[in-house]
């Protein structure tokens, strides 16, 4: 018998809640530490960056007017999922590593899924924490609130795959914001499972949207995009940085680039990675109202 032949997975991008192909066609090959192809992933384009900027759009008043808890519970199952899926998620990190990374990429899934929880934590306590009871002289009471920005491009850097796009996402959508994730081409496949994650952890659809492809293409759109209202960004070249300023310079976008990050430190699970997402807004009520 002739020897067979395997057949590789597509990996497609993440909009809306569904798996379509780029709608360019185009495909990036993920090779092996061998040199062989592993897999296949779709390679956005502009036009699916678009599209799934109006699904994050269309979600923002669902997800943003939906309870704390309700977010924090979302975000707690779509980390049950990450634990249900750890054999794959660490395959899908070696997948370009290699065996030699087998025991990087376990520990590398567990902190993700760790940092998951760790946010769903959050999402019924940065309210307290960020806003405020303010000191006023009068017959009357001050609060400080906090309210999410919006639509939130969330821009990756090639390793760690997993652990960096969990930790740069989370706190955008515990607070309520919706999310379009540019994962970097040159290790797509760990932001294509987590989409799997995604879409089976009872968001909504539309709240996250994950593409794979090259930030190179994608950033300098975004950084013009007037319907993104913020970019999440980290370990980014100093060209994508420039693009991103620019942008914040013509429309005025919530933006905050990461220079080098120790992705297992504890100063990625704070507040303030949270607090750049939110819109600090300030109600007087009288006091004998």
């Amino acid at each position: 018998m002739p020897e067979r032949i395997d057949v590789l997975k597509t990996y497609k991008l993440f909009i809306d809640g569904k798996f379509p192909r780029s709608e360019s066609g185009r495909s990036i090959e993920v090779r092996d530490r061998g040199g062989g192809v592993a897999a296949h992933a779709s390679r956005a384009s502009r036009k699916d960056l678009r599209e799934a900027v109006e699904a994050a759009r269309r979600a923002l008043g669902g997800w943003s007017g939906s309870s704390a808890l309700l977010r924090g519970q979302i975000l707690y199952r779509a980390a049950e999922m990450m634990e249900g899926k750890r054999a794959e998620l660490a395959g899908a990190i070696v997948a370009s590593r290699g065996a030699n990374g087998v025991k990087q990429a376990q520990a590398e899934v567990a902190l993700a899924v760790d940092r998951m929880v760790h946010y769903a934590g959050w999402a019924d306590k940065f309210s307290q924490v960020l806003g405020c009871h303010n000191a006023v002289s009068g017959p009357y009471y001050n609060f400080t609130f906090a309210e999410p920005t919006g639509v939130v491009c969330v821009v990756c850097p090639p390793s760690p795959p997993l652990l960096s796009l969990v930790s740069l996402l989370a706190p955008v959508l515990c607070s309520g914001n919706t999310a379009v994730v540019i994962a970097d081409a040159a290790d797509p496949l760990p932001a294509a499972v987590l989409g799997e994650v995604i879409a089976t952890s009872d968001f909504p659809a539309g709240v996250c949207n994950i593409l794979t492809g090259d930030p190179g293409e994608l950033v300098p759109f975004v950084a013009s995009h007037r319907d993104i209202d913020g970019v999440h960004a980290a370990e980014v070249s100093p060209e994508l940085a420039a693009a991103l300023r620019v942008g914040i310079a013509e429309n005025i976008k919530r933006t905050v680039v990461h220079g080098e990050v120790d992705w297992k430190s504890a100063a990625c699970e704070s507040p303030w990675w949270i607090e750049p997402f939110l819109e600090m807004k300030t109600v007087w009520h009288p006091a004998s109202a």
